[in-house]
């Protein structure tokens, strides 16, 4: 069954991870014992695994998912960058992927919604249109950007609906669990609102002069990104019950490459008992 069968029938469950870029990284993610050994005693449906930053470490990325599909524990799922590209190329990569077994693709400008409007697009709604167009040319789910504003959110799951956008919506999401990472996410990358909760969180564990270039004393830095970590942890599990009743079709998690974080939000949030 793939993955969009399985959304069609229940809320799917899925972690994301990236290609690490050194020997030691991937032992980590993918030797005995390791992250994804550690992931699948979760039952996620499946695991994607990214291009790394900016669409590198290729080779890598084909690595893990080899890996994802030998172990035969859940769906590997290719993103796949469609831009600087051309359709031969796209043929040759595609087809490479295909002989290793790998056949769910994360087309990014493809598959993938963002409920706040893409960057670069010129509006939501001309988004939203774009979207239409990716359903009509095949595409059968969404995977969204990852957004922390609701009501934008609930605006957006209203507004695709409207405009017959049928396919199921797996809904991605950062944990927030590190501040400069946290504005890293939003704000360099994808230009996305946060809440007022959430700047509170960065707020009151604010760590002077910045998060990026930090002067404190380290025992001081050290406190604060512990407090962090923990009230981004209930904001995470918190932000999960709000998509929850959405009417989303899956809960799809970025791991970074951990496990004790993702999996205590996994447990807390209840998200194992909808398998």
């Amino acid at each position: 069954m793939n993955v969009a069968e399985i959304m069609e029938q229940r809320n799917a469950f899925s972690f994301e991870v990236f290609p690490p870029k050194t020997d030691v990284g991937m032992e980590k993610l993918c030797g005995e014992g390791g992250v994804l050994e550690k992931l699948y005693t979760l039952n996620p449906d499946y695991i994607s695994c990214t291009y790394g930053a900016g669409g590198t470490n290729v080779g890598k990325n084909l690595e893990v998912l080899k890996k994802i599909k030998a172990d035969g524990k859940c769906t590997p799922v290719t993103h796949f960058t469609c831009v600087a590209n051309t359709k031969e190329g796209i043929k040759d990569q595609l087809q490479t992927y295909l002989d290793n077994g790998i056949d769910h693709m994360l087309a990014l400008r493809g598959d993938a919604g963002s409920p706040e409007g893409h960057i670069a697009c010129r509006s939501l709604e001309a988004d939203i249109s774009f979207l239409k167009q990716k359903q009509d040319e095949g595409a059968d789910y969404i995977m969204t950007q990852l957004c922390w504003d609701m009501d934008q959110f609930r605006y957006w799951m209203d507004a695709i609906r409207a405009a017959g956008i049928w396919m199921p919506v797996d809904v991605g999401i950062m944990p927030v669990l590190d501040a400069a990472a946290t504005i890293n996410m939003a704000l360099s990358r994808n230009g996305c609102v946060m809440s007022r909760d959430l700047c509170e969180i960065i707020s009151k564990n604010w760590i002077f002069p910045n998060p990026f270039a930090p002067n404190e004393s380290e025992e001081s830095i050290a406190a604060k990104k512990a407090s962090f970590k923990e009230a981004g942890i209930e904001y995470t599990i918190k932000l999960i019950d709000e998509y929850r009743v959405c009417g989303i079709n899956g809960i799809h998690l970025y791991a970074l490459n951990k496990y004790d974080d993702v999996a205590r939000i996994v447990k807390e949030s209840g998200i194992v008992d909808l398998i």
